[in-house]
């Protein structure tokens, strides 16, 4: 069973553009983004198809990384905040059967696609679909029992003012799991300064549009400075070498190169970078996951509860 909600106010009417995103009567730009009030900036991988296989190719390739002790019981009401495509998201309900989700994300468009996933994925999950900002949610105080969110607070100008908001509907005693990754974690061999230097117009693009994509060590001190109690942090870390061939496709190539690959146009138009000094470091970067290569990624997962 699905539903969906909007924005408060939100009618359909006058405040929706043909991609499914608010207009400049709203509060939201074309490209699903809030506008000049500055909360959220451009999402920094895009919303393309590709973007959306490689979300698809991260998650299943983690699922047990990520999610294998993730788990509410029946009946839980869980907001997963950022749902993006769905992809977290049905590894989410796959471990929770029988929780009442509700799914929020900022893109119309990529909640188009969460829900088709989820639909073709686990059909008799009990999800409503809501379209909005995560800083201003509609519900009410102390409404959800879980607060689920991966890799979104590296996206966010302000992870404090998104958590605070979180906080407000989480119930007292009930708990927030956040997962985010930390691009500095990223080891391989053979060592390349052109691909080291490559990662690093990834950071500094998402650094420029307001993200941290070196969120995932500042997470213990975020969640207690947004005042939650028992946060515990742990690092969940993927490495890939000749052994391990799953894993140096569908992380090493599929998720981690790619992500870094498809910031090349921007790399390009803000001056970082020339055409042949990016194809260099793309390449270098692929032999981690060639035979002898090895690649070191580390993600972190906290989860905190509200006092």
């Amino acid at each position: 069973m699905t539903t969906e909600t909007a924005l408060p106010g939100n009618t359909g009417h006058g405040h929706i553009d043909g991609q499914g995103h608010l207009d400049d009567q709203g509060h939201l730009d074309d490209h699903g983004h809030l506008d000049d009030q500055g909360q959220v900036h451009d999402y920094v991988h895009g919303y393309s198809d590709t973007e959306a296989r490689r979300l698809g190719d991260q998650a299943d390739t983690l699922a047990g990384l990520l999610h294998a002790d993730t788990g509410f019981p029946a009946g839980s009401r869980v907001l997963e905040a950022g749902c993006g495509v769905g992809a977290q998201t049905v590894h989410l309900l796959a471990n929770s059967p029988g929780v009442l989700l509700t799914a929020v994300d900022l893109s119309a468009g990529s909640l188009a696609q969460a829900r088709a996933r989820v639909a073709a994925q686990a059909p008799a999950a009990d999800v409503t679909w809501h379209h909005g900002d995560l800083h201003r949610l509609p519900f009410p105080d102390d409404a959800f029992d879980h607060v689920f969110l991966c890799f979104v607070l590296e996206h966010l100008p302000d992870p404090a003012a998104g958590l605070a908001a979180l906080r407000r509907v989480l119930r007292p005693g009930g708990t927030i799991t956040v997962i985010e990754g930390d691009h500095g974690s990223a080891f391989f061999h053979p060592e390349s300064p052109a691909a080291r230097r490559t990662i690093d117009h990834l950071v500094r693009l998402q650094a420029d549009g307001g993200g941290d994509g070196l969120l995932g060590r500042r997470l213990y001190p975020l969640l207690t400075a947004a005042g939650f109690a028992e946060v515990d942090v742990r690092p969940r870390t993927v490495y890939a070498d000749g052994g391990r061939p799953a894993l140096a496709e569908g992380f090493t190539l599929r998720t981690f190169v790619a992500m870094v690959e498809a910031v090349r146009a921007e790399a390009l138009a803000a001056g970082l970078t020339t055409p042949e000094a990016f194809d260099l470091g793309i390449a270098e970067l692929r032999r981690a996951a060639e035979p002898g290569g090895t690649f070191h990624y580390t993600f972190f997962q906290a989860v905190a509860v509200k006092p």
